[in-house]
């Protein structure tokens, strides 16, 4: 399930020739998937240490705080976005780093922490009510093979949407 309003956004920032960066906590083989379904541009998330084929438990990089700031100013860097002129898009608090590294910060469904600050900071405020299937969005998406589309639900459900980055600059081909 995704918002049909975040969708929306997607859309809106592509057809002005902006990328679209999803940013979210959750491990990079759930989040990945998502991301190519939707049509993302760049995906950042949290990373395993994979070694000879298998995870060794230990995180290579953690997508939560202000490493995710730090990582949005990298790809910025990298790939010459005006961070300024971006926008970004959380529920949580958590993502106050973020938020705050770029010109355009939206809390969306936020959690009271966030709202609260939103209120004080005059930043917008976006409800997003509107769940749809992505099958329903893409109707040729394959059915993905068992315990994937179970993750990728959860992840979806839990936010990973509304964790979003959308990045201005000149889409790169």
């Amino acid at each position: 399930m995704v918002y049909a309003e975040a969708v929306a956004l997607f859309d809106e920032h592509h057809a002005a020739g902006l990328d679209v960066v999803i940013v979210s906590s959750s491990g990079e083989e759930v989040v990945g998937p998502i991301g190519v379904m939707l049509g993302a541009d760049h995906v950042v998330a949290t990373r395993m240490v994979v070694a000879e084929g298998k995870y060794t438990g230990d995180i290579e990089f953690y997508a939560y705080g202000e490493h995710k700031a730090v990582a949005v100013r990298q790809l910025a860097e990298q790939r010459g976005y005006d961070l300024r002129r971006s926008w970004a898009y959380s529920d949580s608090f958590t993502d106050l780093p973020m938020l705050e590294a770029v010109g355009n910060p939206v809390a969306v469904n936020p959690d009271k922490a966030l709202r609260r600050h939103a209120a004080e900071q005059g930043w917008r405020l976006r409800e997003f009510r509107r769940p749809v299937r992505m099958r329903s969005r893409l109707p040729s998406m394959p059915a993905p093979p068992g315990p994937v589309s179970a993750y990728a639900a959860a992840a979806a459900a839990a936010g990973v949407l509304s964790l979003a980055w959308w990045a201005t600059g000149q889409r790169r081909r």
